[in-house]
């Protein structure tokens, strides 16, 4: 073992979070604030991936301009998703449950009767397909990429839900929305745009996920059982989510590197749900109860 191994397994490590994190971010927010278990959220991820590749097809733009376009075209479904069906299913976690799963049956069907079963592809800038070759360690672009673009999008979210007076809104309506209420806090209006930027950010999660793997209508429950995961482990906040993906990739990368990715996996998620057993609220509770 030496240190260029090590060096690119800690990358990999990196990577891997990102893609976590990556794709659990929205759901983190949607169930953190709303406490709305989104079953479509693969689906939301899905649609990010199309959007990005139709903009690229009928419109010829390029893929940086994809991404932000992506969050506002899934959000603002997501926005839809939220009035006319999740706004009325609120404290009814089950019905909420089976209502967003039925959501993700009707996106997926619709997205293959519109444009087929068949792989779509997203293209890249030619820089994002190259490595970078640092003596011990050999880097792929668009792994960085991913990486920096995660980075921005956790900044992004803590400042507009800890900096800004909409997240006092959002923090206030997640632990009482009653008294939030008797000081004119519209909490119908806060789940509508807090549903919408979960979305949003699901849509940018697709563009990126888009570019490094094919586009198919199934694509998103690949990526949705980790999110969930990453969000429970994590205890439902952002914080704990950030964690929880640092920690799962760097082990999932570190089990690869001894045995193979299949098996890393498998450990992975063992390891999760008897981390879950003996501490079911995440590694960072709430603390405070939905009212």
């Amino acid at each position: 073992m030496d240190i260029g191994s090590i060096t690119s397994a800690v990358f990999l490590g990196l990577s891997i979070g990102s893609v976590f994190l990556v794709a659990a971010l929205g759901l983190a927010i949607i169930y953190g604030t709303a406490g709305v278990i989104n079953m479509a959220h693969g689906e939301l991820i899905m649609l990010g991936a199309y959007s990005t590749f139709m903009m690229q097809t009928v419109l010829g733009l390029p893929f940086f301009i994809c991404i932000p376009l992506s969050f506002v075209i899934v959000g603002f479904i997501g926005y839809l998703i939220e009035k006319v069906l999740i706004s009325s299913l609120y404290n009814r976690p089950l019905d909420t449950l089976l209502a967003t799963w039925g959501v993700s049956l009707v996106l997926m069907q619709g997205v293959r009767i519109i444009f087929g079963s068949d792989p779509k592809y997203v293209e890249v800038p030619s820089f994002l397909s190259t490595n970078i070759d640092l003596g011990i360690v050999n880097l792929s672009t668009f792994r960085l990429f991913v990486m920096f673009i995660c980075l921005i999008m956790v900044l992004a979210t803590w400042y507009l839900f800890y900096r800004t007076t909409f997240g006092i809104k959002v923090r206030a309506v997640t632990q009482n929305k009653d008294m939030a209420a008797s000081f004119g806090i519209n909490s119908s209006r806060i789940y509508s745009i807090t549903f919408a930027i979960g979305a949003g950010l699901a849509g940018v999660a697709g563009s990126l996920f888009g570019a490094m793997n094919i586009v198919l209508p199934t694509m998103g429950t690949s990526y949705v059982v980790e999110a969930f995961l990453m969000v429970v482990a994590g205890g439902g906040g952002l914080l704990g989510s950030i964690l929880a993906s640092a920690l799962t990739g760097q082990i999932q990368s570190a089990f690869a590197f001894i045995y193979n990715d299949t098996y890393a996996r498998f450990l992975v998620f063992v390891l999760i749900v008897i981390f879950l057993r003996f501490r079911p609220q995440g590694m960072i509770s709430a603390g405070a109860s939905r009212r």
